[in-house]
């Protein structure tokens, strides 16, 4: 890894004590990109100097949150990582995409250039880029289902389909294709979030509609299927708070109901959620009745 003396500006150490500060609150006015590694890990080597360089080069249109997972064991739990390098964006307060694994420098410039993070020259010199509306869930599928067409060897793409497939609500094709990606990206972040997506998604289909649910819990504050309905509806419809308090409540009272689906629906919001403040206090409160 490079040493500190060498680091450019835009790039630091983040801590668990400084997380909400330098990461959360700091992404309000600038783009966090997170780089979970090790100095045991090979790719993470490699990975490394290629985001310090970037965020030099993009000249503090982002910044890098670097995070050795050994010595930040708590952040690296928050963030629920399975393999490292593991890559997160954070703006805005919350997390936008991420991704795993060693990707080479044109690749992950086109990352950031998707999120709309340019060059800090091209940025000032490209009015008509910040006046941009975002792109619709619809324009990305068309855009992506054409691009796959001209190259239908480049898997990632087939991953950022999916992702628009679900914000588009089509969970059935979003699944397929997730379904259909190769090993290696199995595990990359963005597909582990969405496969927990599906999986709470999936648990309405048929589902009664949230006053129906809510009439159910207050008749009977023991019906654990209509409480655990609420709470993925809840957390659906973007009551994520109430929603988790609703599996919390399943696994303080009755923790062992359908083998511990309160836990495993906990588990799958955690990985969904953008808010990393919220789903760390709920973490911890999870911890407090499991352990």
């Amino acid at each position: 890894m490079s040493s500190a003396p060498t680091r450019s500006e835009h790039v630091f150490d983040a801590t668990t004590a400084g997380f909400e500060t330098d990461v959360i609150q700091a992404s309000l006015e600038t783009p966090i990109l997170v780089d979970l590694w090790a100095e045991w890990c090979g790719p993470c080597k490699s990975l490394g100097p290629i985001l310090e360089k970037l965020a030099g080069e993009f000249n503090g249109a982002f910044r890098l949150a670097k995070i050795d997972v050994d010595a930040e064991q708590q952040l690296a739990a928050m963030f629920g990582v399975r393999s490292i390098p593991t890559v997160i964006l954070i703006s805005g307060g919350q997390v936008v995409d991420g991704f795993a694994g060693a990707l080479p420098e044109g690749q992950i410039r086109e990352f950031l250039t998707k999120h709309g993070v340019q060059p800090a020259e091209a940025a000032n010199d490209d009015v008509a880029a910040d006046v941009a509306p975002p792109e619709t869930a619809e324009d990305a599928i068309n855009r992506l289902q054409q691009a796959i067409a001209a190259e239908p060897d480049r898997a990632e793409l087939k991953l950022d389909l999916a992702l628009a497939l679900m914000r588009a609500g089509q969970v059935q094709p979003a699944q397929a294709e997730l379904d259909a990606l190769p090993a290696n990206l199995a595990t990359d972040a963005r597909a582990v979030r969405l496969r927990s997506q599906l999986e709470l998604a999936r648990a309405l289909e048929g589902a009664p509609p949230l006053e129906a649910l809510r009439e159910r819990v207050q008749t009977d504050d023991n019906d654990w299927e209509a409480r655990d309905l609420l709470g993925v509806r809840l957390l659906i419809e973007g009551d994520s708070a109430a929603g988790l308090d609703q599996f919390l409540d399943i696994l303080k009272r009755q923790r062992d109901w359908q083998d511990g689906q309160a836990k495993k629906r906990l588990l799958a919001a955690f990985a969904t959620l953008d808010d990393a403040a919220l789903v760390s206090v709920y973490r911890r409160k999870m911890a407090s009745l499991v352990f």
